[in-house]
């Protein structure tokens, strides 16, 4: 059942098929309320005072809107979007061709923004700060700059480790936004708005079934939805009920805290493996067999949120809380704390 886990880098990383799914306005996007009223206000200066909007950073863990989030200010600002990734721009000439073909007041999206290649990204910073890229022409002694006005933009970038980021790129950007995990009862709504699109029957318990076991992340919400309704459609009368729900979320290993197997797995290594740890990034990754950026990226920022687990300088480290969760009854280890050296 593992490869079929709900939360995987795989599946993650795809581009879904769910366009019609995502909002398209402000007023339509669910959640996120600081951020919203921010974004808000920034377009609504930028237009009265009839100039582009500032460059916009949108941060957190994967899916939790930020393409849709781009894809809604490029609306409200009435301007098209080109959208992109940092892997995908390889060469400096990549972007100073994306660059020189923007119309004004264009919206450009990086995603994954904080994997810019360092000669890709210099040539970000005269872009973003005076609307020009800098092109070197011939090579040695011959070689010369020249100059290249592009017409004003927007640069929105994507990023699930704004850490990675440099500095000097990260000090460009004019507005910055961090979103963070929803609420059961935003989930809910999300689920309802999308069970209205997809036509999927549910009651109000199922959907707050769903939601409550969708990790506080739309995109999971969303495809437990459809998991459920096929279970629905097979195994009930279709209509996706409390019991149903369950049933359903039971049977996709999705526990009631969210946690899939690969989570649970993670915390079991922690705990059985390496003694509650520390253990480092590294080792737990190989210990589970996962890719060291997939643990951070997609399974540690919700396990820390449910306070299951802790970072130190020396690795990380499973709480009580996690003990209690997967009902492993905790030790006092030998050097006299419950997680060794670490704990006081």
């Amino acid at each position: 059942m593992s490869e079929e886990r709900i939360v995987s880098a795989r599946l993650l990383q795809e581009e879904e098929n769910e366009i019609h799914l995502r909002p398209s306005k402000l007023n339509d996007y669910i959640g996120q309320e600081k951020v919203k009223e921010s974004v808000s206000i920034f377009i609504q200066a930028a237009q009265n005072r009839k100039e582009t909007l500032d460059h916009v950073l949108l941060s957190g863990p994967p899916g939790l809107g930020k393409t849709t989030l781009a894809s809604i200010i490029a609306n409200e600002v009435g301007k098209p979007i080109r959208k992109t990734s940092g892997p995908a721009i390889e060469r400096p000439g990549d972007l100073a061709a994306i660059l020189t073909n923007l119309e004004p007041g264009e919206i450009l999206f990086i995603d994954e923004i904080h994997r810019l290649n360092r000669s890709v990204e210099e040539i970000m910073y005269p872009a973003m700060e005076d609307y020009a890229i800098d092109i070197i022409i011939g090579k040695g002694p011959a070689a010369r700059t020249l100059r290249l006005d592009i017409p004003p933009f927007t640069l929105i970038g994507a990023t699930t480790r704004p850490g990675l980021l440099s500095s000097p790129l990260r000090d460009r950007f004019g507005i910055n936004c961090r979103l963070d995990f929803y609420n059961d009862e935003e989930l809910a709504l999300i689920i309802d708005r999308a069970a209205a699109i997809l036509a999927i029957d549910i009651a109000r318990e199922g959907a707050e079934e769903i939601a409550r076991r969708a990790r506080g992340t739309p995109r999971i919400a969303n495809r437990l939805l459809r998991r459920v309704r096929d279970y629905a459609v097979v195994k009930a009368s279709g209509k996706i009920t409390y019991p149903v729900a369950q049933k359903a979320l039971n049977m996709l290993e999705v526990d009631d805290s969210g946690l899939d197997f690969m989570d649970r797995t993670i915390l079991e290594a922690i705990i059985v493996k390496f003694g509650g740890g520390p253990v480092g990034l590294e080792t737990l990754a190989a210990a589970v067999s996962e890719e060291s950026d997939t643990v951070t990226e997609v399974y540690e920022p919700y396990l820390l949120k449910l306070g299951f687990i802790n970072k130190t300088p020396r690795g990380r480290i499973a709480t009580p809380h996690a003990y209690k969760h997967l009902n492993i009854e905790m030790t006092k280890l030998p050097e006299g704390g419950l997680f060794g050296n670490d704990e006081p």
